[in-house]
């Protein structure tokens, strides 16, 4: 189903929705965590937009129905199977102390790993980085070092196969100390790049770094787990996608990047290491 197509059975679900709610148009968006100028732009019929998970998920508990349905996926509105099955958070820990994503990782050795990383590399932080993010606070600093200790040690794993692709501009903007990184030392951010470059180095070809212009493209914070599971970063929490269609669709819009990449693989490394600090 193409995505006009999706859009317009989305319009044709949300209108069945709103019409079997008795609600006001403000009251009905009220209920689903949305104004009422969103909803009609979601409810307009030259809208091409899918809405945001967050509204999905918010649709399919407060009317109970299922979010494959909602989408067009299924007919049945009680369907058990979602699209966004779970929600879970990146402080929610198992009995061994790994986030979410840590276990989501470890899941899926032996299968490819797409990855849109929402700021740098976690696996490639340096410490300075790591303390410069977690704004003064010793228990923030702990954990994060943990995470990237962990994240690099499953990723120099022998049955890695990880891809990873960005924005360009998110590292050109790190080197000039712009954006989140105003404050940061010059020197920690030649350093951070240095890691960064000597981590590709060591890690290909199993860890693959792809960068394209972020100008003319966009990826969302995420990681696909084979065809299995993808988890898309909200901020705050992971939503977890089990969906196969909507897992192929994101795998094959990471496979897209990678095909207009500015910047490949082999050239990554070298890529970094040109890019002036200010």
């Amino acid at each position: 189903m193409s995505k006009r197509l999706s859009a317009a059975t989305f319009r044709d679900r949300l209108a069945q929705l709103r019409a079997g709610s008795g609600l006001t148009q403000t009251a009905f968006a009220a209920e689903i965590g949305i104004d009422r100028s969103a909803l009609s732009q979601l409810a307009a019929e030259q809208n091409p937009r899918l809405p945001r998970a967050e509204t999905l998920i918010a649709l399919s508990q407060r009317f109970g129905v299922s979010t494959d349905w909602i989408l067009g996926l299924s007919d049945n509105p009680g369907q058990s199977a979602q699209v966004l099955s779970a929600v879970e958070t990146e402080q929610e820990l198992d009995s061994e102390n790994r986030t979410a994503m840590e276990r989501w990782h470890r899941e899926a050795t032996g299968q490819k790993v797409r990855y849109v990383p929402a700021w740098l590399p976690d696996l490639m932080r340096t410490p300075a980085v790591i303390a410069y993010q977690a704004q003064s606070s010793d228990q923030e600093r702990r954990r994060l070092q943990r995470q990237t200790d962990r994240r690099l040690t499953v990723s120099r794993q022998p049955e890695t196969d990880i891809e990873m692709c960005m924005p360009l501009q998110t590292l050109e903007i790190f080197a000039q100390g712009a954006g989140n990184w105003t404050g940061l030392r010059a020197q920690d951010r030649r350093e951070q790049l240095a890691h960064i470059a000597t981590t590709v180095e060591e890690l290909y070809p199993s860890f693959c770094m792809y960068l394209f212009d972020g100008r003319k493209r966009f990826a969302p914070p995420m990681m696909i787990f084979g065809y299995l599971k993808a988890a898309v970063y909200t901020g705050e929490t992971y939503l977890l996608i089990r969906s196969k269609q909507l897992i192929r669709d994101l795998a094959q819009g990471f496979d897209a990047h990678i095909r207009h990449a500015d910047v490949h693989a082999h050239e990554a490394a070298d890529w970094v290491r040109q890019l002036k600090t200010t």
